[in-house]
């Protein structure tokens, strides 16, 4: 039987909404997300000179690099909480200004004690920012867009990883004022998130129904479909929620150790991909930049290729599973050979990685109530973004000791695929089917 204007109208409307949210918040939070990732790893492409310059060798590179995790993951979970307290208008451009300042006070690295606290405070400062934009998103699109949303969102660190190598290797080179190239850089690109955190002062609003560029039909449509998917988690929880109770469900401490599992890959990969380059060759600091792009030009079409798939079929375990094998076979093709090897892998290993940390996010998603989504998005966030404490450290330690870092690529090849087993374990709840949009339900979680 054919549908009528009148059925076919809310989920039309629904998706008007939706694209409006996406194309007036989206890319506001994509821009602060690619200067919040270059802030974060641009350390990566200053190894070779903080130890020519501060004698600040490989081990402690790695120990610095990763206590920026340390400080993200403690503070995390409070800033979430103020975030939902103050508006992600206000505490956004909060988290914006003081990374900024931190992330320029870098230029002021003397030892191996001022990069340790200073890696430290730039995680403290930037605490919040990743899974506010995370619950940002679920408080203005329904699920059946969330994933597409997260995709969007999530471009941003593929887009970052792919500027962000001409851009420092430029900077890099930079002399003058009695500064070395690897302090403007930390200047210059610090300060740009403080010059943004004006843009999202002004872009960003708190919710639908001060939105005065949706109509009256469109705020009503977002709100029934936002109102009806928290419907459906009380009624999963059983009317009554806490958040001791949910942070100590088992389903969390899973999607903790996913997270943890992807990000391990992600930083290792991040951090010391330069490194890895300029084994490769004599290259100056732009060549190295260049060079570095190539993984995630890759890794951001796989992005797109996959959000298209899952959007067909949603089962996102499944193909978070399968994201995660392409990142471990990555990681294994890396140790078989010398540097040019281990660069092909870790561009197939990006491809996988990327990819699944895309896709996780609508999983906790569609499994948190509203009332303790912020608590638990920076619990995930803040236990996972761990392993970028864990994998710098450990590559920094086998690179001084041992001159290599196969073991470690050993382990994190080994980590990818128990955390495909792990996703594909996960036992989601069913919920209803969003206006115009239904949605699958994985036979393999489902009970």
């Amino acid at each position: 039987m054919a549908s009528t204007p009148l059925a076919e109208a809310p989920s039309l409307v629904l998706a008007s909404a939706a694209r409006k949210v996406m194309t007036r918040l989206l890319p506001v939070l994509v821009i602060a997300f690619i200067i919040n990732y270059i802030d974060r790893v641009n350390v990566g492409f200053v190894a070779s000179h903080l130890k020519t310059d501060l004698g600040i060798g490989a081990a402690a590179y790695g120990l610095g690099a990763g206590l920026f995790f340390v400080g993200y993951a403690v503070f995390e979970v409070p800033s979430n909480m103020l975030l939902h307290k103050f508006g992600a208008k206000v505490w956004i451009t909060r988290i914006m200004i003081t990374w900024g300042i931190v992330a320029a006070a870098m230029a002021l690295t003397t030892n191996e004690a001022v990069f340790y606290i200073l890696r430290f405070l730039l995680g403290v400062a930037e605490a919040g920012f990743f899974p506010g934009c995370v619950l940002y998103i679920a408080t203005w699109l329904p699920a059946a867009y969330r994933g597409k949303a997260m995709a969007i969102l999530l471009t941003g660190s593929a887009v970052a990883s792919i500027i962000a190598g001409p851009i420092t290797g430029g900077l890099l080179m930079i002399s003058g004022g009695g500064l070395h190239g690897w302090q403007w850089m930390f200047i210059i690109e610090g300060l740009a998130a403080v010059v943004l955190s004006a843009v999202t002062w002004f872009a960003l609003v708190n919710s639908p129904e001060k939105a005065k560029w949706l109509s009256d039909p469109e705020r009503a449509a977002l709100r029934t479909e936002l109102d009806a998917e928290q419907a459906d988690r009380e009624d999963a929880q059983g009317g009554k929620v806490s958040v001791w109770k949910l942070l100590a469900d088992t389903q969390i401490l899973l999607f903790c150790f996913i997270y943890f599992a992807i990000q391990l890959v992600i930083y290792a990969a991040t951090f010391w991909l330069p490194t890895i380059i300029k084994q490769m060759g004599k290259m100056d600091d732009f060549q190295v930049g260049l060079w570095n792009t190539i993984p995630w030009v890759i890794a951001i079409i796989a992005m797109y290729v996959f959000a298209g798939l899952a959007s067909k079929r949603p089962v996102y375990q499944r193909w978070v599973a399968f994201a995660l094998v392409l990142a471990s076979i990555g990681m294994f093709v890396s140790t078989i050979g010398g540097p040019v090897i281990m660069y092909i892998g870790i561009c197939i290993a990006a491809l996988g990685f990327k990819s699944a940390s895309s896709l996780f996010w609508p999983i906790p998603q569609s499994y948190f109530d509203v009332r303790i989504a912020a608590a638990g998005i920076a619990l995930i966030n803040s236990i996972g973004n761990l392993g970028g404490f864990v994998a710098p450290s450990v590559f920094g330690y086998l690179q001084q000791t041992t001159g290599s870092v196969v073991g470690g690529l050993y382990g994190l090849a080994v980590s990818s695929i128990v955390a495909a087993g792990v996703v594909l374990a996960l036992r989601m709840k069913k919920r209803k089917a969003p206006v115009g949009a239904p949605v699958a339900i994985d036979p393999v979680s489902s009970r």
